[in-house]
């Protein structure tokens, strides 16, 4: 499933048993964070985040514009847009397709039910191909100005998302919304019902996170160099860390083990989330014109 080039470049990479810890950056040109490159590239992905399989398949130069501007409808639901989540769901979205080559299982926005709904449950559900076994990858994100506040509600959300009760729900809901034409529809119906065991759900799934923050390094830089990238590695170095412990730490409270799923944190430094929110509004609502 071909998706659009890749803008965002994987500064920090650190594999590890638990899960991958990585930090992507947009990037300077001329001096500046490239705020409005940025925002420009998310619209590319606007399509495959918000329409159908059967939709995409459909899609060619025919229809490209009128299925972007549906698409841009879809996401771009309330004039409170920006003060919502959905921005954090597409980073989320590019930044696992780019990387980990995944494929989405189901359009997040489609857990709407109706206009300005907020919508709940996994902020992805997506499916890697691993050794011949379908991966279930369920992303949770936080569209954050501030690191210490995003880990804090993250990772309440991580572990209240894995009650039982809540998956089994939640597992209906995706069984439900997956397209019958979809080639991994019968196998991911077949690893979501309620007749397999969670404890082999968890063994293939995965978590990944994704968080943004507002970056002091990334503020005080005007170029991608060594400088940049070691006071980005000390900055995210903390986020990191304190992640993995505090959800641990809940998660072991909770259900008195460890927690039983591959966790992979990716962090997005910004120079100004209100900034790029602001890029990123006026262009979906050109798109809609």
């Amino acid at each position: 499933m071909e998706h659009p080039e890749n803008f965002l470049s994987l500064v920090i990479s650190d594999a590890g048993n638990a899960g991958d810890n990585l930090a992507l950056c947009a990037g300077f040109e001329r001096g500046d964070w490239r705020r409005d490159q940025f925002a420009s590239h998310v619209m590319e992905w606007l399509p495959e985040f918000a329409l159908s399989h059967a939709e995409l398949r459909e899609m060619g130069h025919h229809n490209a514009i009128k299925l972007t501007k549906k698409a841009a409808k879809i996401v771009y639901q309330t004039e409170k847009y920006g003060l919502r989540g959905e921005f954090g769901e597409i980073f989320l979205h590019i930044a696992i397709r780019q990387i980990y080559k995944t494929v989405p299982a189901v359009s997040k926005i489609y857990y709407k039910s109706s206009v300005n709904e907020t919508v709940k449950g996994f902020d992805a559900v997506h499916v890697v191909k691993n050794g011949g076994d379908l991966e279930l990858w369920i992303g949770e994100t936080k569209f954050y100005n501030e690191i210490t506040r995003a880990i804090r509600d993250v990772c309440e959300e991580i572990v209240n998302h894995l009650e039982t009760d809540y998956l089994r729900s939640e597992f209906i809901l995706i069984q439900n919304k997956i397209d019958e034409s979809w080639s991994e529809a019968k196998e991911l119906k077949t690893l979501l019902d309620e007749n397999t065991s969670l404890d082999k759900v968890f063994k293939r799934a995965c978590i990944p996170v994704l968080l943004t923050y507002d970056s002091d390094v990334v503020k005080a830089a005007s170029e991608s160099n060594e400088q940049y990238i070691e006071g980005l590695k000390l900055e995210v170095e903390n986020a990191f860390n304190s992640l993995r412990s505090k959800l641990g730490a809940a998660y072991k409270e909770r259900f008195g083990q460890d927690l039983p799923v591959t966790l992979h944190v990716i962090l997005i430094p910004l120079k100004e989330k209100v900034s790029l929110i602001a890029a990123m509004d006026q262009r979906l609502k050109a798109l809609q014109l």
